[in-house]
């Protein structure tokens, strides 16, 4: 099961015009604000994986680049994101951790120092479906990496999901309960050499 290849949610559809939707299409510039405006945040989750099944747990976002995901029972894997490497544990498994460049996962255009979705051949997708706005963007230099999915609403902006498709096909969605912004969260959260330890 690919957890980090992850993150989505379900929203409705409205009926509009075109010239309405073209209206309400929030604009990259007001997005990649919004990112670099958030600097930490944590709350619940769901995640619908590649292969169909469910899980649920916490989220932990501390910009730039950390992001834990802690997974409910009965799942066992706890996955983390800190030190420009990702790294995902499973208790049942005598495996030894998997671990990934963050570089290498499309997570890393929104856990980025800066965002700027605006930047050249970044965004390949950019639509409104009369509910939310969706940005479908890449790592310019290495598309082959895959894409992430974001879907905002608006007033206020808020990220209510993203979809990692990965680069072998893979695709994994989590749906964002409310995320609580601010506050301060350890960065030994994020540590991936002790992970385990504080969960």
């Amino acid at each position: 099961m690919r957890f980090i290849t992850s993150i989505a949610l379900t929203l409705g559809l409205a009926v509009l015009t075109p010239f309405a939707a073209m209206a309400q299409k929030l604009p990259l510039n007001d997005l990649s604000g919004y990112l670099n405006k958030l600097q930490t945040a944590q709350g619940e989750f769901t995640q619908i994986n590649d292969d169909g099944s469910i899980s649920t747990g916490t989220i932990l976002i501390k910009r730039p680049g950390k992001v834990r995901f802690e997974y409910n029972p009965p799942e066992t894997a706890l996955v983390v994101a800190g030190s420009n490497t990702v790294v995902i544990y499973d208790k049942k498994s005598n495996q030894p951790p998997e671990t990934y460049p963050l570089s290498r996962t499309p997570l890393s255009i929104i856990l980025a120092k800066q965002v700027d979705l605006g930047r050249a051949k970044m965004v390949t997708g950019h639509s409104y479906d009369g509910t939310a706005t969706t940005v479908t963007a890449q790592d310019p230099e290495h598309p082959e990496y895959g894409n992430i999915q974001l879907k905002f609403t608006a007033n206020p902006v808020e990220l209510r999901q993203w979809i990692i498709n990965d680069g072998n096909g893979g695709q994994t969605t989590v749906i964002l309960g409310n995320l609580k912004k601010g506050g301060n969260i350890p960065n030994s959260k994020f540590d991936i050499s002790r992970a385990t330890i504080n969960r």
